[in-house]
């Protein structure tokens, strides 16, 4: 490998969630319950559907994140791109049924060797995702 590489890499987070896969694909597709957990979006479960991801964490900052839908198997998998600043990159999400529930897991991949600190706060973001989403699944039906 020369220094030009165009190898990436991926924040990878798996979880044993005690839902069923169903339940857990509303939470991933539904606009209202994205928001809760993730971010404002207009997002569609539709192959194609081009949608944004809004966030406004301090009144003069606004995180938007261009992402088009790229695979949706209704309670199995949905992966889309996920464009923000200089990042360009997937965002997979696979579920596999358990015995006790879910086994859920979310890849981001497409993040460069020169982009460490877009790396963390994916990884520490993701990891408060899950949280919030695990919080989400609990209180709805």
């Amino acid at each position: 490998m020369n220094e030009t590489s165009t190898e990436t890499r991926s924040v990878v987070i798996e979880r044993e969630i005690p839902f069923p896969p169903e339940k857990i694909w509303r939470a991933l597709t539904q606009p209202h319950l994205i928001e809760e957990w993730l971010m404002k979006n207009d997002f569609r479960p539709v192959v194609g559907h081009r949608f944004n991801l809004r966030r406004n964490p301090q009144p003069d900052l606004n995180i938007v994140v261009d992402c088009q839908v790229l695979v949706v198997e209704p309670s199995k998998t949905l992966s889309y791109t996920w464009a923000a600043y200089d990042l360009v990159g997937v965002v997979t999400w696979t579920l596999t049924p358990t015995s006790t529930g879910t086994h859920l897991r979310m890849e981001q991949s497409g993040f460069r060797p020169d982009q460490k600190q877009a790396y963390g706060g994916a990884k520490g973001g993701w990891r408060q995702c899950f949280a919030n989403l695990e919080q989400v699944l609990a209180r709805i039906d």
